[in-house]
């Protein structure tokens, strides 16, 4: 039996004639986007989703689970996704990893965030957001993955909320790795996010678990990772953690022969520091002074400024921002930038210090 098919034009003149009459009462909307506000996560333009579940992992810490919006496309584990959220007003874009399984069929993400004092976005999620939330998502990017033919030998070092980017790591490629230990550090017991789920991996024999608690034992020293994983030479290494630790791991594998080390941080590592100066808001006209020490970012959403901003560590390019005239600093390298009125310089204000006045196009 044939089927053969009306032209789609013809097919339901009635609902043809009441859809163009739609979009010429609606004018300058459309119909879509009526249906944007009652399904947001439709859009095909903006990435959005809705946060379904907030799950406490400590005291501080919490995973938020997302079910994103039409246009989401996979991660490879240990990527980060940057999330917007409005906060009193104002839209705040952040940068966390994403902690969750790709097998999942409901389709969800997860991201598990730590409250950090002064954090606006972080407490915010951790403390006040509530499921039905619709915020605004970025397509996961980020290089601090494993290949695609794991290390028969793989060491993680992790402290703190570091240990988030290898959670999604190994909840997706444990069965792939022959060989782990995970070396981690937090302040106390309580503090180790994700404490239960590791135990039980350990338990199984999917890896070697290491937990160092800083209060009681000290922070990690790189010379005593050879006492504490007595192979270390043969072990490809994955480490995410506070700026200091990785500074030193840096530096330690600088003038060691050991495999590859790998580092994700959630903070740029700083050079040396200018020294301040008056920061000028052109678009505002308001004048404040600032040390050598703080991001411009910090500076002008500290005096009220409006500022983009995204991941806030220099990689994703969201906070860049004309510099009028005057002279600013890399916090990352210390290399001086400096403008002239017309002369067209963008700076990255989130990893970028007063070095002397200056002024800015916000």
């Amino acid at each position: 039996m044939s089927v053969i098919e009306q032209p789609a034009a013809t097919r339901h003149p009635l609902k043809a004639r009441l859809g163009r009459l739609a979009e010429l009462v609606a004018t300058p909307l459309v119909p879509s986007d009526f249906s944007d506000l009652i399904d947001p996560l439709r859009s095909s333009t903006d990435l959005r989703g809705r946060i379904v579940e907030i799950r406490s992992e400590t005291a501080d810490a919490a995973t938020i689970v997302i079910k994103p919006g039409r246009g989401w496309r996979a991660h490879t584990p240990g990527q980060y996704l940057r999330i917007g959220v409005d906060i009193d007003g104002v839209r705040r874009w952040r940068a966390y990893s994403l902690t969750s399984p790709l097998d999942r069929a409901d389709g969800l993400i997860t991201i598990t965030v730590k409250a950090i004092p002064d954090g606006l976005v972080s407490n915010f999620l951790v403390r006040r957001a509530r499921p039905g939330l619709v915020v605004q998502l970025d397509q996961p990017t980020g290089d601090f993955t494993l290949p695609a033919t794991a290390p028969a030998k793989v060491l993680f070092i992790t402290g703190g909320s570091g240990i988030t980017p290898v959670m999604g790591m190994l909840r997706n490629a444990i069965d792939s790795l022959d060989d782990v230990v995970l070396l981690h550090s937090a302040p106390t017991p309580d503090d180790v996010i994700f404490d239960a789920e590791l135990r039980e991996l350990a338990a199984t024999g999917a890896l070697t678990l290491i937990v160092r608690h800083t209060d009681t034992e000290g922070m990690l020293e790189a010379a005593d990772l050879e006492a504490i994983v007595p192979d270390l030479a043969e072990r490809e290494t994955w480490a995410c953690g506070p700026v200091g630790m990785l500074d030193l791991l840096e530096q330690h594998w600088a003038i060691t022969e050991l495999k590859p080390l790998h580092t994700e941080r959630f903070r740029p590592a700083l050079a040396a520091i200018g020294e301040g100066g008056t920061v000028t808001f052109g678009t505002t006209d308001l004048t404040v002074d600032a040390d050598g020490a703080t991001p411009l970012l910090d500076v002008g959403e500290d005096a009220g400024v409006l500022m983009p901003s995204g991941c806030r560590m220099g990689i994703c390019f969201g906070c860049v921002t004309p510099l009028v005239e005057g002279s600013v600093r890399d916090l990352r390298t210390g290399e001086i930038t400096s403008a002239a009125e017309g002369d067209g310089v963008l700076v990255q204000t989130c990893i970028s210090a007063a070095a002397g006045a200056c002024t800015l196009a916000r």
